[in-house]
């Protein structure tokens, strides 16, 4: 027999399903697309179709459904409610701004650790509306809720804190804008970044993995500590806990669509440059396919069950405000025009099609620009 040179596994797997003939019974492909993406994706995304989806679910009392779904995303999360456990809040680091009060408050989020969160408080008597403000991801795990609000507390993350407000927010802290405009605003620090990190970027997947073997998630984990931060604002004397706001750009912008559908304490959502629909987010180049980052946003089994759109819509009939940008290479433009679809027919239903502000900015990429922000804080004012 003639000797033969050694072949490496990903050329062998790649290698012979290519020459196998096409269609022959009892052969098995088993090549990888670029993405990466096993070949018969196609199959597997035309098998995703959202059977408890608003529409498609067999349940047609909103109610009833809008319990099921939220049922079905808790069920995915494998992180359990802590109702249970107490905040036990700790306040301390107080500083007067221009036009608020900030302080550092820190508390239990979940029975396993304690979290330190930015908490601002404007001047004048209460009780205000609130915002529970939320982080982007961007890769950036130096500073967390530094990011929103300018860190009187540590002055060696104020530079870095400001080099990312000028690269996606129009060098603006939003959390502070919110607070000179009359909001009580909360800022935690996922696992991860801040306080809690910082995360390299290549330790993100390691980290979901010992997760799921522990029996946990990662992502439901964040998902459960948001909940549980808009329950913590909503039981503070100086909070109308009727006006209950989450808001997050980017990776926050999941992070507050997500918390408006576990929790009935936000009573309106705006989320800035993250929806779309996951049949045209699974593509060949997209961010999404890299694993890593992917992580913080993946319950596992939940897209056999729901769609993004669809768990947004759990939030219905209470407002919601969506912005996209039209050049955001991270989403691409049919995949938030069908999430959009969805959602309108979801409010349409409840006939609250005018608490649904959407918009796509032509010209903008993946930001918060200064003027987005202007037209969130002006419909937040009207409908809190």
């Amino acid at each position: 027999m003639r000797g033969r040179e050694p072949v490496g596994r990903r050329a062998f797997v790649v290698g012979t399903g290519a020459a196998l003939p096409a269609g022959r019974a009892g052969v098995a492909r088993a090549a990888v697309a670029d993405g990466p993406l096993p070949d018969f994706h196609p199959a597997l995304k035309d098998a995703l179709t959202f059977p408890l989806a608003w529409g498609n679910s067999p349940v047609r009392d909103f109610r009833a459904w809008r319990r099921a779904a939220r049922a079905k995303v808790e069920e995915t999360l494998l992180v359990d409610r802590e109702d249970g456990t107490p905040y036990a809040p700790e306040f301390r680091q107080r500083t007067e701004q221009n036009g608020f009060t900030g302080e550092l408050v820190t508390l239990s989020l979940t029975r396993h650790e304690r979290v330190r969160a930015a908490l601002l408080t404007p001047h004048g008597p209460g009780p205000f509306p609130a915002v529970l403000l939320l982080h982007d991801h961007g890769a950036k795990f130096d500073i967390g809720k530094e990011k929103l609000v300018r860190p009187w507390y540590d002055g060696t993350r104020l530079a870095s804190a400001q080099e990312w407000t000028e690269k996606c927010f129009g060098g603006r802290f939003v959390g502070d804008e919110l607070a000179r405009r009359g909001y009580v605003v909360l800022v935690t620090d996922a696992l991860g970044w801040g306080d809690r990190g910082p995360l390299a970027h290549d330790q993100q997947q390691a980290l979901a993995s010992n997760f799921y073997h522990l029996g946990s998630s990662l992502a439901g984990l964040m998902a459960r500590e948001d909940a549980r931060a808009a329950g913590f604002l909503a039981r503070l004397e100086r909070v109308d806990r009727r006006r209950i706001a989450a808001v997050g750009f980017s990776m926050g912008a999941f992070r507050a669509w997500q918390a408006a559908a576990l929790t009935d304490e936000i009573a309106a959502t705006a989320a800035v440059c993250w929806m779309t629909g996951l049949r045209e987010m699974m593509v060949p180049g997209n961010n999404i396919l890299r694993g890593q980052s992917s992580y913080y946003m993946l319950h596992p089994g939940l897209s056999r069950h729901l769609d993004f759109p669809d768990v947004a819509s759990i939030a219905a009939p209470g407002p919601m405000l969506l912005f996209d940008g039209g050049l955001d290479p991270l989403f691409p433009v049919d995949g938030v025009r069908a999430a959009h679809e969805k959602l309108r027919a979801v409010w349409r239903s409840r006939h609250a099609e005018e608490r649904l502000h959407l918009r796509t900015w032509p010209a903008l990429g993946h930001v918060f620009t200064a003027r987005m922000q202007d037209e969130v804080f002006a419909w937040l004012d009207r409908v809190l």
